[in-house]
């Protein structure tokens, strides 16, 4: 069976652990990463069908990363992810959408309904069921 492939870009350790047991669950293969250089490096290396990404943090953030990967990969499937902060989610992921991503999530956000974005942007049914 050919696994699909996700790569996770989020600076929140314990969001990206908690996304990661999710799309595993699901029967995804699954790359991580703390921030979006090291995400865009990670992506370079071993490309996927989808990437999840953070919108505010440290080192390159998420529009930029979004934007760069859409420019490169015009058919990669992008889902942004964002709180927001101060100024709330919606400025952050009007913007995101605005650069290329395919979906926008509003954190806090039930991983299954990120697995089940995730599984319409690539056309697929999960394996299992994450929560």
């Amino acid at each position: 069976m050919n696994r699909k492939r996700v790569l996770l870009i989020d600076d929140d350790v314990e969001l990206l652990r908690q996304m990661s047991a999710a799309f595993a669950t699901a029967g995804y293969a699954v790359r991580a990463a703390p921030d979006g250089q090291i995400g865009m490096a990670r992506f370079k290396a071993e490309p996927v069908e989808l990437v999840v990404c953070d919108i505010i943090m440290p080192t390159r953030e998420g529009v930029e990363t979004i934007l760069a990967l859409r420019q490169a990969w015009p058919e990669l499937k992008i889902i942004a992810i964002s709180g927001g902060y101060r100024l709330g989610p919606a400025i952050f992921l009007d913007l995101a959408r605005h650069v290329g991503a395919n979906e926008a999530l509003e954190k806090p956000f039930r991983l299954a309904a990120l697995v089940a974005a995730a599984d319409r942007l690539l056309g697929a049914a999960s394996l299992g069921e994450a929560s």
